[in-house]
């Protein structure tokens, strides 16, 4: 297979393939067919709003652009005496030509206002794009949208799945988020839901991307000012569960077409809880019952900021950054029960309790400057930086009543920051004879550091707690570069080929209880091929077939190497273990989309040094155990995926889909063979119906049949959620209602019985929630700008 890849790779490379640049011809007509002249057509690439061209048709209607093919664009005609026309079109052919149809300009119409509506789901070369703007009408931040987005699945810990049971990186803006998964949860939860453009699913990214992305990437495009004028928006809203939660915000664009800025504001209040049950058998014949009841209470503060400017007609700047100011004040009170199974006596009776409180801050600031080399070249450079600070004050006591009564108490200051730094050099060129090759470097520093120092409550005061006090600090350095070439065969043929170097450098020493030190030096190639042909064309819309191939890496978190023993409980704690390897894993899939529209795809992940989150049972005490994460030996993924949809475009569309993995792991487990099989089917669906012209009614949902997570066997679960939105005063003002886990099934029961663990338990959360959300629109509204029609309004005549 490798050889293989490297003779297409190399045949590729000597081509410079991609896709080439064809004449489009529009000609603009009255509704009587009689040729509009000097009508003036813009057309906006969607990819990039920012390649937009505008020409005045000659005296017959006829005006002609060179454009991309198989790419997207918004067509924009206006004339004297007629309704501005809006349309989308895919270039497709060696030379396609439309007929845009105007209509008369009403004598009584005083304003006209163009709508239309993008589907809510496309697919795009190896990515599917997500229009967010339904979600977010029914939503209170970002990560609430990721929950409701059809495809994606987020399970309580706040990972996002996309094909594989392997969690998905996140990016924002196109950079990834290198944190554990809380501290991402935390993020999207800051982030307002009016302040995302669109959302990027990348299945199998190219080797542009980094390798690091097993599960696939969610990349997070948030909004920017790119409209002329000045633009903005007012949002005030609230949902009730068992706790409430309020939000309120404001956004402000600007721009005169060369430079742009924009403001977002945000404040968040919320609550939740999570209740979980659990048995675990410490032996045959004793029984540890626990219940934990967490409440999150948590404010908000969240600022984002921007400024974009034309450098001239060549080089182009943009710089974007946000602050995140958060306040946490989270509470757990743990009951704990030891019995006797043969008797059921009770020998032990305790209560935890335990307050996690401070503050969180982050900081983050890019920079982009890319220039334009003639018609033909694109050159990208991109400099980020990010700051993030912990600042923590745990307090705990453990009563206990059998079998005898006493207490501890205890506090300390688990604090941590985090400094991430990345410079990233792109270089995309097209050639003739459809070619096409892209090029860049990538470097990234990422520094961690916590200082957790602990204290006992005894009679004589406060007594330093060695067994908790832990220093750790953990230093990372990737150095990056990939080449790939794309080109298109027989009009319909395009094969992308690449392959990305990756040198990975990671230190950890942790200075206190102990010296532990672990250094990981290592250089990777990742390869990547890409293959897709149309098929036919089935009632006027075409059918098109992909390959995709790629190897991917998984390196340990610093949360996941940190060797501390983080107490939980007196029956559980948490630590990291400094000799994980980092996983591979080979991916192959084949799919087909229509229209653009992903229907259907079958794949597989063969990953070897599989690592995953574990229970051990300790050798020293039966009632202690510890959560870790231990490399396990191999694992073979088989999934299927299909995806139907009514296009939107009328009063009622849908999507509907439905996915199956299939995991069987064999390795070891407590150094003991471990060979694991199981299925699980997810299904998602989205649907949206126009009652009035005004009122939109959504329906959303998931169910998880057989269900896994990690080792966790779970029953079935699911969510369904509905919204009602309504648009007044002249659509300035909209009016959103929104049901959230309408029937409370999302949540579930669950069985670990791994080695020498054995658990059962439920869990559930604070997701049944009804909310209502408004929001006003000033100055040029961006839904009547911004919203691309439906591909149906228009049909392309061939030559």
């Amino acid at each position: 297979m490798s050889r293989l890849l490297c003779l297409c790779l190399a045949v590729f490379l000597a081509a410079f393939a991609y896709a080439q640049e064809v004449p489009v011809k529009f000609s603009i007509v009255g509704a009587k067919g009689e040729p509009l002249g000097a009508a003036t057509v813009t057309v906006i690439a969607v990819a990039d709003s920012m390649l937009t061209q505008t020409k005045t048709a000659d005296s017959l209607g006829r005006v002609v652009f060179t454009l991309l093919q198989n790419s997207l664009y918004i067509v924009r005609a206006s004339s004297v005496n007629y309704e501005p026309l809006q349309i989308n079109i895919t270039v497709k052919g060696d030379a396609p030509q439309f007929r845009l149809v105007a209509k008369p300009l009403s004598k009584t119409l005083n304003t006209v206002v163009v709508t239309a509506r993008r589907p809510l789901i496309r697919q795009e070369d190896d990515k599917t794009i997500v229009d967010p703007e339904p979600l977010a009408n029914v939503s209170t931040n970002a990560y609430e949208i990721m929950e409701k987005t059809p495809g994606l699945f987020v399970d309580p810990d706040g990972n996002i799945y996309i094909s594989s049971t392997t969690p998905a990186k996140v990016y924002i803006n196109g950079r990834e988020q290198r944190m554990s998964a809380a501290d991402v949860a935390t993020i999207l939860k800051s982030l307002p839901p009016n302040a995302i453009s669109s959302i990027e699913i990348l299945r199998m990214p190219s080797a542009k991307y980094d390798a690091s992305g097993s599960g696939g990437v969610v990349n997070i495009v948030l909004k920017k000012g790119i409209k002329i004028g000045l633009t903005g928006s007012i949002n005030i809203g609230a949902n009730q569960g068992h706790y409430g939660n309020q939000f309120a915000g404001f956004n402000l664009n600007n721009s005169d077409g060369k430079r742009a800025y924009y403001i977002n504001v945000n404040y968040n209040r919320r609550n939740s809880f999570d209740r979980i049950q659990t048995d675990r058998f410490l032996s045959k014949d004793t029984l540890l019952q626990q219940d934990a009841f967490t409440t999150y209470p948590a404010t908000n503060y969240f600022l984002s900021y921007g400024y974009s400017d034309s450098l001239g007609k060549k080089w182009f700047l943009d710089f974007a950054g946000s602050v995140i100011y958060q306040t946490f004040d989270n509470q757990t009170a743990n009951t704990n029960r030891i019995t006797n199974n043969s008797n059921h006596q009770i020998l032990s009776n305790s209560l935890n309790k335990t307050d996690y409180s401070g503050n969180y801050f982050r900081v983050n600031n890019g920079i982009t400057f890319s220039r334009k080399i003639g018609s033909t070249a694109d050159w990208s450079n991109d400099f980020y930086f990010s700051y993030d600070q912990n600042r923590i004050n745990q307090q705990y006591s453990n009563v206990f009543s059998l079998p005898f009564s006493f207490s501890s108490t205890g506090y300390g200051s688990p604090d941590n920051d985090r400094n991430n730094f990345v410079f990233t050099s792109d270089f995309k060129k097209k050639f003739r004879q459809n070619i096409s090759l892209e090029a860049g470097v990538k470097s990234s520093v990422l520094s961690y550091h916590s200082d957790a120092a602990y204290f006992k409550n005894e009679t004589g005061g406060a007594v330093k707690d060695f067994s908790r006090t832990n220093k750790f600090q953990y230093t990372e350095n990737i150095n990056a570069a990939y080449l790939q070439a794309s080109k298109t065969f027989a009009k319909d043929v395009i094969l992308k080929a690449g392959a990305r170097l990756e040198n990975t450098n990671m230190n950890g020493h942790q200075v206190i209880p102990s010296d532990t030190t672990f250094a990981v030096h290592r250089t990777d190639l990742f390869p990547y091929a890409y293959l897709s042909k149309k098929l036919m064309k089935i009632a006027g819309y075409d059918l098109r077939a992909f390959l995709v191939y790629r190897r991917t890496i998984a390196r340990p978190g610093y949360d996941q190497l940190n060797p501390f023993a983080k107490y939980v409980d007196q029956y559980l704690s948490e630590r990291g273990n400094p000799a994980l390897r980092p996983q591979f894993t080979q991916t192959y899939e084949a799919n087909i989309s229509v229209d653009e529209r992903p229907i259907f795809a079958v794949g597989m992940n063969d990953t070897k040094d599989i690592f995953n989150q574990v229970i051990y049972q300790a050798d020293s005490n039966k009632t202690q155990a510890y959560r870790t994460y231990d490399n396990l030996g191999k694992n073979r993924e088989m999934y299927f995926r299909a995806l139907g949809a009514l296009p939107p475009g009328k009063k009622y569309f849908f999507v509907i889909g439905a996915q199956y993995n299939h995991n069987f792991y064999e390795g070891t487990y407590e150094n003991k063979p471990l060979s694991f099989k199981r299925g699980s089917w997810r299904f998602f669906t989205y649907h949206n119906f126009k009652a009035t012209s005004t009122t939109n009614i959504f329906v959303n949902g998931f169910l998880m049949t057989n269900g896994q997570l990690q080792f966790y066997e779970v029953s079935n679960f699911g969510q369904l959620n509905m919204g009602i939105s309504q648009q007044l005063m002249s659509r300035k003002l909209t009016l959103n209602l929104s049901l959230q886990d309408l029937f409370y099934t999302n949540k579930n029961d669950f069985v670990l019985r791994q080695g020498s663990v054995s658990v059962s338990g439920s869990r559930k959360t604070d997701s049944q929630r009804v909310g209502l959300f408004l929001r006003y629109n000033f100055g040029i509204r961006k839904k009547e700008e911004q919203k691309l029609p439906d591909a149906e309004s228009v049909s392309p005549q061939r030559p």
